[in-house]
This record gives structure tokens, C-alpha cells and sequence, in this order.
């Protein structure tokens, strides 16, 4: 395999987040499921917008979010998403820029707006988050930029990416370009409602790829199963490497007939909002320097802590001495 320009390459919604304090009376008045990420049009995202508390707007999306965090755990990424020609895009641009991460993907021009996602933070930590997708539904099969595809040494897939139809196709042809070059693949299935709109075509999708991440939740409900176990052993058979995440559990990754067991980082719970997206991080960091699979665990595990012990899914502080400390 030639060398590469790039580390990670990751591929998806290019989302700013709108990040607020609620409780859980607020969840009740607007029907919503803790926990989870529910698709909303633009007339409700208007709505809820208007009715929420003061917020913190950060670039958000969460295979940008890995993108990011791996940044700051001195891998070079880049990210191929769609904003529009506005105002939040710019945003999105500028944070993607001062972050170090190579983002070149054309502006969406009259359009729909920026993406954005409106997480609700409850004093347990939990977020709950409703997401318009606005302009990044547009990005295509053109909008993959195949000379980068072929310089980045992992292809990371966003699951949330398979809703809009048009994007599923890019998704489809960014990993045939990445194999072609002997490019690894790896993909998240970022949501389990995510996971039930599309079990067959994932559960396709997963045995070609190199690299699985899921939580409980979602790989539950890809194998379509009630207990840990059989969920997990339907992993193993399926894909070289699972990262498997289990909150305050940690996480287990199953590669062949190995298994690792990684404690979760302690640190003090404030928000989880990209938990899932910075363990990824630090995985595929580890992954794309080479370290063992026990290592890329213990980096996901620290990423992870940094990013839920404040409000937002981006790293507040240089995560590389952190991941220089880890052996293997």
C-alpha cells in the first residue's frame, strides 16, 4: 500500500450543533425519546429553536466529530460534507479549518440552508437530539473527492449518512474507490432507529468493511438481538475488527478470535454528546499509526473522557500528550 497524504478521511453530515440545557419536562412537551436522534423537517427545527434556552453553537456532525478529535491527536484528517453558501456554513468551514482538518467540499448554493442539530442536554448527561439535515442531504456522488479518497490511509463512514438516498450513493462509491486503492474502510452506525430504517443494506455493507464501530444499542439492533453476547459473536463473524462501545462499561473489540477488554476512562460525566464519535477517533488514530488493538481502545477510551466531561462533541484541550502516554 502507498503511503498517504492523509490519516482518516471521514464522510458525512456536515451539521452545526445547537447545544442547550433542558429538563426533562421540556423532552415531554415536544414528544421526544431521550437518548435519541430523531430527523425533523425545517418548519420544527424553527419551532424548537424558538422555544429552547440560550445555546452554544459548535460544527458539529459526527464523522466530522471524529475528524476533529483525531486532529487533536495528531492524525491528519479530512472531511468530505455539505453546507450551504450561509452563514452557519462559513461557521462550519472556519471551525473545520482552525480545528486542522482539510475540508474542500463545495458550498451548497441556493438551497437549503446548513444542517444543524438541536441537542437538548438533561442534568443526567443524556442528550437528545433533533436533527434537520437541511443542505447536507445534497451531497452526492460529485461531491466525492476520489483523489483524496485514494490518499487517505481509512475511509470513515457515517451510518446516518444512508438516509438521504443521493448521499447512500456517494457513501457506496467512496468505499469502492478507497478498496480499489487498498484503502481500509471502516463504518459507525452512529444510531439504532438509524440501524432499523436500514438493517438489510447495512448488515450488507458490514461484512466489506474493515473496521465496525457500534454501541450496545445499535449492534443489538443490527443483528435483530436480545442479549450482548449473541449480538456481539454476530460481529465477530461478520467483520475483522469490531469496537464494540459500552458506556461506563467501556468498550470490547473483537478481531478474529481475540478479544479486548477496555476500561472506560474515569472522568466526571457532563455531556455525551460525541462520545461514540471521539472513542472512533482515537480508535482509528491509534489504527492508522499502527499501534495494537488494545492501545487504539485505550486512545478511544481517552478521547472519549475528554469530550463528555464538558458540553459539546470537540476536544476543549490538545489531546496528543494524552495519546503519547499510551503504550503498544
Amino acid at each position: 500500500m502507498s503511503a498517504s497524504r492523509f490519516d482518516i478521511l471521514g464522510i458525512g453530515n456536515a451539521i452545526v450543533d445547537v447545544l442547550a440545557p433542558v429538563d426533562d419536562a421540556f423532552l415531554s412537551r415536544h414528544d421526544m425519546h431521550k437518548g435519541r436522534m430523531a430527523l425533523i423537517d425545517r418548519e420544527r427545527a424553527e419551532k424548537l429553536e424558538g422555544e429552547m434556552p440560550p445555546a452554544t453553537t459548535i460544527g458539529g456532525g459526527s464523522a466530522a466529530n471524529t475528524c476533529v478529535v483525531a486532529a487533536s491527536l495528531g492524525a491528519r484528517a479530512a472531511f468530505l460534507g455539505k453546507v450551504a453558501d450561509d452563514e452557519l456554513g462559513g461557521a462550519f468551514r472556519a471551525d473545520m479549518a482552525a480545528s486542522g482538518v482539510h475540508f474542500s467540499t463545495l458550498p451548497l448554493r441556493d438551497g437549503a440552508p446548513t444542517a444543524r442539530s438541536l441537542i437538548l442536554v438533561t442534568h443526567d448527561a443524556q442528550r437528545t437530539m433533533n436533527t434537520y439535515l437541511g443542505a447536507s442531504i445534497a451531497f452526492g456522488k460529485d461531491d466525492v473527492d476520489e483523489g483524496v479518497v485514494r490518499d487517505s490511509a481509512i475511509l470513515y463512514l457515517e451510518g446516518y449518512l444512508f438516509d438521504p438516498p443521493a448521499a447512500q450513493l456517494a457513501f457506496r462509491h467512496a468505499a469502492r474507490v478507497a478498496r480499489s486503492a487498498g484503502r481500509r474502510v471502516a463504518l459507525s452506525l452512529s444510531d439504532p432507529f438509524c440501524v432499523d430504517r436500514h438493517r438489510h443494506s447495512f448488515r450488507e455493507l458490514v461484512r466489506s468493511v474493515d473496521v465496525l464501530f457500534a454501541n450496545e444499542a445499535e449492534v443489538a439492533s443490527l443483528y435483530e438481538a436480545n442479549a450482548w453476547d449473541a449480538a456481539a459473536e454476530a460481529a465477530r463473524r461478520d467483520v475483522p475488527i469490531a469496537a464494540l462501545t459500552r458506556s461506563e462499561q467501556g468498550s470490547v473489540i473483537l478481531s478474529g478470535a481475540e478479544t479486548f477488554v477496555i476500561a472506560a476512562e474515569p472522568t466526571r460525566v457532563v455531556d455525551t454528546t460525541g462520545a461514540g464519535d471521539a472513542y472512533a477517533a482515537g480508535f482509528l488514530a491509534g489504527l492508522a499509526a499502527g499501534r495494537a488493538l488494545p492501545a487504539c481502545g485505550r486512545l478511544g477510551s481517552i478521547a472519549a473522557a475528554e469530550v463528555v466531561s464538558h458540553i459539546g462533541a470537540r476536544p476543549q484541550r490538545d489531546l496528543r500528550e494524552l495519546a503519547a502516554a499510551v503504550s503498544g
